[in-house]
């Protein structure tokens, strides 16, 4: 009978073991993924905040020329205004405010067609709504408007 004693008391405290270190993994894996969760939303809301929009417009990425230092600001514009320009002027400002040798914004109004890569494919291409570019070196500081935006042939450009 002692034996039995000592078995079932061995069988308890292994299972009561068991239940502790399991607890304390399912504690520490709540934990984890509860910091990861806090760390996720600190990092959307950072990047939330280190992206400028404005009325009518939202900066979705900036790509780096190489190593140059250089940023292509890709915005969407409100499809609803795409054809006030004003809506491009105050991106156009927001962005290149602080930019004393050179600022490149391209505008689409479908975030799809934002292009990963600097270089666009002609589909992204041909929805592109505007390109400004400003480079000091160059002597360029000029906005280009797609005909869907800027009705006037000698005004806009075909992608």
């Amino acid at each position: 009978m002692n034996k039995t004693v000592w078995n079932g008391l061995l069988v308890a405290m292994a299972i009561s073991w068991s239940g502790l270190v399991y607890s304390g993994q399912t504690e520490e894996q709540e934990s984890s993924d509860e910091a990861l969760s806090q760390t996720t939303s600190a990092t959307e809301t950072a990047d939330e905040k280190q992206l400028p929009s404005g009325i009518g417009w939202r900066l979705v990425r900036s790509l780096e020329m190489g190593k140059s230092g250089k940023f292509v600001h890709m915005v969407l514009v409100d499809k609803d205004r795409q054809m006030d320009k004003t809506i491009y002027s105050a991106a156009i400002n927001k962005l290149c405010s602080k930019e004393p040798e050179f600022c490149r914004i391209r505008f689409w109004i479908q975030e799809y067609f934002i292009p990963e890569k600097l270089t666009p494919t002609a589909e992204q291409l041909k929805a592109q709504k505007a390109d400004h570019l400003f480079n000091r070196a160059g002597g360029i500081h000029r906005t280009l408007w797609s005909c869907s935006v800027d009705h006037d042939r000698s005004q806009c450009v075909e992608w």
